[in-house]
């Protein structure tokens, strides 16, 4: 399906996926809500850092001076804050200049309903019960990795680092939006996966080299994967400032299902990666990820040492920790 004219990406953002609210959500976990709104309140003028989807975000509102006229993306805050301490993500918003200007705001209670109410294509939040209703209703979500937490459990890293070299490299200029996914349970269905976790690789790769030519159920990320693809043939293959890559642990014999699989679907990914279990952060900081998309724990802890990144939590229920922003 070709983008239409009526048509545009919209990204529903969590306030700690767009700034940095370390401090504000420690307040929050050990002294409760009341102090954390009095903070937020006392502090309005202050203005956050930003924080792991920023530059994504900032990004992604770019994408809206390419065509005169017509807006190709829409970022909407959709937080548990109350309205009544929202003022000061607001006013950073200001700050940075960003054209966002819908927002929903529930006071704890859930963000499932909206997702769908606002027709969302993507949402980023630190939220995880939110993140799993969102998958749980189609659409692509993701828990986002925040800073300054130890590295190893859903939604926790070490602080991000950058490589300058490497950005440098790749010609930043030219492209602004860089997106990673990794395949199984991402961008694909798990069925594959489970064989591999039941039965073992080798097991693995007879049932993927007997499938080579059946495509892949689709996954949580599909949809969206097919609309940025709708997007960039809209703006064009010279000079597209969407740029996106397959990062996966698959490797020969592996990767023909999954090329024919992308073929099937009229898909455009930029670059693949199948790395036969070899670490994924030192790609993803090459390939200058703005997000990367996995659904393994293991991998998200890793990559985010690197680049910003954000579990998909497929086909998970439970274990969910106690988040309100």
């Amino acid at each position: 399906m070709a983008f239409g004219s009526d048509q545009k990406m919209i990204i529903g953002v969590s306030s700690r996926a767009l700034f940095d609210l370390t401090l504000e959500n420690e307040i929050f976990e050990q002294q409760g809500v009341e102090a954390y709104c009095r903070y937020q309140i006392e502090h309005e003028h202050d203005i956050l850092k930003p924080g792991p989807g920023f530059g994504l975000v900032k990004s992604l509102l770019g994408l809206n001076e390419y065509r005169e006229g017509k807006k190709l993306a829409e970022v909407i805050i959709m937080s548990r804050n109350s309205p009544d301490s929202s003022l000061r993500v607001f006013n950073a918003i200001a700050h940075y200049g960003l054209d966002i200007t819908r927002s929903v705001l529930v006071s704890g209670a859930s963000l499932a309903p909206y997702l769908t109410a606002f027709h969302t294509d993507l949402f980023l939040s630190a939220y995880e019960d939110d993140v799993q209703s969102a998958i749980d209703s189609g659409i692509a979500a993701g828990i986002i990795c925040t800073e300054h937490k130890p590295c190893g459990f859903p939604g926790q890293v070490i602080p991000i680092q950058q490589d300058a070299q490497a950005i440098a490299a790749r010609d930043r200029e030219k492209v602004q939006i860089r997106i990673a996914f990794d395949g199984d349970a991402v961008l694909f269905a798990d069925e594959a996966e489970r064989i591999f976790k039941e039965k073992g690789l080798n097991a693995f790769e007879e049932n993927e080299r007997m499938h080579a030519r059946e495509p892949l159920a689709e996954g949580p990320f599909a949809r969206f994967l097919k609309k940025l693809s709708d997007l960039q043939r809209e703006l064009g293959t010279e000079n597209c400032p969407i740029r996106t890559a397959l990062v996966t642990s698959r490797s020969a014999p592996a990767h023909e299902r999954v090329i024919r699989t992308m073929r099937s679907w009229n898909v455009r990914v930029d670059e693949a990666f199948f790395l036969g279990g070899l670490e994924k952060k030192d790609v993803l900081r090459a390939f200058g990820a703005q997000i990367f998309f996995d659904d393994q724990p293991v991998h998200i802890s890793c990559a985010a040492q690197s680049v910003p990144a954000a579990r998909v939590p497929y086909g998970r229920r439970g274990n969910i920790s106690r988040r309100a922003i």
